[in-house]
């Protein structure tokens, strides 16, 4: 439970901070004037508003970790995703795998409609620009120290634990060794990867989630909720739908680029679209009528009022599926062309033989590569606050 956490808690961090920074503090300011506490004030005025955040980010978890294979077989923890690759990689017993990853499916069902029932259907947009100030800093008082451990804890199991094992097995590790053209080739191909399939995803969770905000109704909400599917899904099940499309239909396509591609977009879909839709609910759409009273046309006005308020969202989403396919395994090992290798699909392959020392150069690389992701995330959720809605 430690691993899986510190592992997915930036899906949920990440979208919530960015929805309280943009949380006009006046708005509580108003709730405490009336005479609410501050745990009235939090329930009443706080959670509602940056509750599609929250719940995305919460999805994503859910759905991530139905699909989870590297950490729980590396801690030896059997789930029904370990049970699947092994039912496609020792028994080859594929209507068995088939029916578990069903199960699967069932399972991301129950969570997405748990997730519906909890949004429900109020909109979260308005057209003023709110207080454009910072909310007010609290003074924690005897509560400093107890909130400054938690934060360097979180930070010490997450980051400073795995560095200090990666330093121990370049250091101890008998299989150390540096084999510098194969560790730049891994690295360039992994950079080109993350930056194309986080385009792509970003680009096709868009229109999605356009008519999920915009068009509200059971067929647009049908189709953005069976997007999330995949995300429940082992990698190893989409890759091998992949598979029998492109050899069955185009077999010049079978292992290829575009198809590792379109896998991307299909795995990490959902973590674009989260993004994506967070941004857009506060988005007003009044704004897009008011520019076409002007004269603009539906895609003109989209592209020159409502792409700019989004734009933040697009990007946050852009380096959260980058960040995604720069760690992703199983599809990666079956789609890509023979003799493509990543950091991760290496890292995995001399983990897997105990070779820990020459595994950890690409762990390392791995890390340095998601700084700009992670910066450009911090620039989008953690950067100044722009309090209350859009101007």
């Amino acid at each position: 439970m430690l691993v899986v956490s510190l592992s997915y808690y930036p899906l949920v961090y990440l979208p919530t901070v960015a929805a309280l920074r943009r949380l006009d503090p006046s708005l509580e300011e108003v709730g405490a004037s009336l005479g609410h506490r501050p745990a009235q004030i939090f329930t009443r005025i706080v959670l509602p508003a940056i509750s599609p955040a929250v719940l995305g980010g919460s999805l994503l978890v859910g759905l991530h970790l139905l699909a989870e294979y590297g950490a729980l077989q590396l801690l030896n923890y059997p789930t029904l995703t370990t049970a699947i690759m092994q039912q496609y990689g020792a028994a080859f017993n594929g209507p068995a795998a088939t029916l578990l990853a069903a199960v699967l499916v069932v399972f991301c069902l129950v969570l997405l409609g748990l997730e519906v029932l909890l949004r429900g259907r109020r909109r979260h947009s308005r057209v003023g620009a709110g207080a454009n100030r910072p909310a007010p800093r609290i003074v924690l008082g005897r509560r400093r120290p107890a909130v400054v451990a938690l934060l360097v804890g979180t930070a010490a199991l997450s980051l400073g634990v795995p560095l200090l094992s990666l330093t121990r097995w370049l250091v101890r590790g008998s299989s150390t060794a540096l084999d510098l053209p194969a560790l730049t080739s891994a690295a360039t191909t992994t950079v080109g990867l993350a930056a194309a399939g986080g385009l792509l995803a970003t680009a096709a969770a868009l229109p999605v989630a356009w008519l999920a905000i915009r068009h509200r109704g059971w067929l647009t909400t049908l189709v953005e909720r069976s997007t999330y599917t995949t995300s429940a899904m082992p990698g190893i099940v989409v890759a091998l739908a992949l598979v029998t499309v492109s050899i069955r239909g185009v077999p010049s396509l079978y292992q290829t680029m575009p198809v590792l591609l379109v896998g991307y977009a299909i795995l990490f879909l959902p973590r674009a679209l989260v993004g994506v839709r967070s941004t857009l609910e506060l988005a007003p759409p009044v704004l897009e009528d008011v520019a076409r009273s002007l004269g603009c046309s539906a895609a003109g006005a989209g592209a020159r009022v409502t792409l700019p308020l989004i734009a933040p969202g697009l990007a946050a989403s852009v380096a959260l599926v980058s960040l995604a396919v720069s760690t992703e395994l199983t599809a990666t090992l079956l789609l890509s062309p023979i003799g493509t290798t990543t950091l991760s699909t290496q890292f995995w392959s001399d983990a897997s033989s105990v070779a820990y020392g020459a595994a950890a150069p690409y762990a390392l690389v791995l890390i340095l590569l998601s700084i700009p992701a992670t910066w450009l995330l911090g620039q989008v959720t953690l950067g100044p606050a722009t309090s209350g809605g859009t101007r």
